[in-house]
């Protein structure tokens, strides 16, 4: 009998429990949905339910997605249970930047659902008896401020506006997780392009009435990346161990504005020449124009580095990837 299977290769399912907050949003919710239908135990927290509660996603199958209600307020609360024996836990709760001007009080909830929530997971964290080996928690290419056209990789200083002290102290909280036997990743995301949202969706519009074009002066570089990329580098980060710290999640050939707003034209067959000038942002968007308007030539050299290959590294192919074009 065993002369029978002689040659015959065998893969071993092995099933991982893990933990997204966030995991509803633009970027999370296919980070869940690859997860489950790969057959892990996927737990998503959510303050759409009451602290503790837990509901069953329908569809996603068993183990599939589960979604836990939590209270993030900077305390452990009642979510330590849910990271007992998780691999890996991702970070991902935060209020959407551009939803909204950004008033007093909109910059204080942009910056409290960050350092809050990662608060309470690295609290949580610490309570645990069987805790994760990995801590993946959100952050953004705006942590390096308004750089111009200089090349920025993970070793580059931070910047001084308000995004960029915002992903320093949301940075400095995830770090606090850091532990012998567990490492903490920083995602310094870009522009995450796909077309059913995120700002892609934001950007069609002008040009489906003929009037897109560059934003401000055009020369500003865009740091973008396909979400299909997110999604995968997001997994292979989790299942390799060598890499800690930040990492850029971004296209290794950033653009200008100018350059993506042409791509983006001849991906939609539409012209790209009506520019959106500063002043005219700087009303509609207030302070936000600033953060739209900075330029970060952000470039993913640690996770090339370390082996990871895009699916999408131009964004003409991305384009082509998201329009079938």
């Amino acid at each position: 009998m065993l002369a029978n299977f002689a040659g015959a290769s065998f893969v071993q399912h092995i099933t991982m429990k893990v933990v997204i907050s966030g995991g509803t949003g633009f970027l999370g919710d296919p980070l869940a949905w690859t997860w489950a239908e790969e057959g892990h135990d996927v737990r998503v927290l959510t303050r759409s339910l009451p602290p503790g509660q837990a509901q069953h996603e329908s569809g996603t199958g068993r183990p599939g997605i589960t979604r836990v209600g939590w209270h993030p307020d900077g305390t452990a609360g009642s979510i330590g249970r849910e990271l007992e024996g998780a691999a890996v836990v991702v970070n991902l709760a935060g209020e959407p930047l551009a939803d909204g001007r950004w008033s007093t009080a909109r910059k204080q909830a942009l910056h409290d659902s960050r350092i809050l929530s990662t608060r309470s997971l690295v609290a949580a964290l610490a309570e645990t008896q069987q805790p994760p080996a990995t801590f993946i928690s959100g952050s953004a290419v705006g942590y390096y401020g308004d750089r111009g056209n200089e090349p920025l990789t993970e070793n580059s200083p931070p910047g001084d506006d308000f995004l960029a002290q915002l992903c320093v102290e949301w940075e400095a909280e995830a770090l606090r997780a850091a532990h012998p036997g567990r490492r903490v990743v920083l995602l310094r995301t870009g522009l995450a392009l796909e077309r059913s949202g995120g700002v892609l969706g934001k950007m069609i519009r002008p040009f489906r009435f003929f009037a897109g074009g560059p934003l401000g002066s055009g020369r500003q570089y865009m740091p973008w990346v396909h979400r299909h990329d997110w999604v995968e580098m997001v997994r292979w980060l989790a299942d390799t161990p060598d890499v800690c710290g930040p990492v850029n999640v971004t296209a290794p050939h950033p653009v200008t504005n100018a350059e993506f707003a042409h791509s983006l034209g001849r991906a939609l067959h539409r012209p790209a020449l009506v520019p959106a000038p500063r002043f005219a942002m700087t009303m509609v968007l207030g302070e936000m124009a600033g953060a739209v308007l900075a330029g970060q030539r952000a470039l993913p050299d640690r996770a090339q580095s370390a082996g990871y290959h895009f699916r999408y590294p131009e964004i003409d192919i991305a384009f082509r990837g998201i329009f079938g074009d």
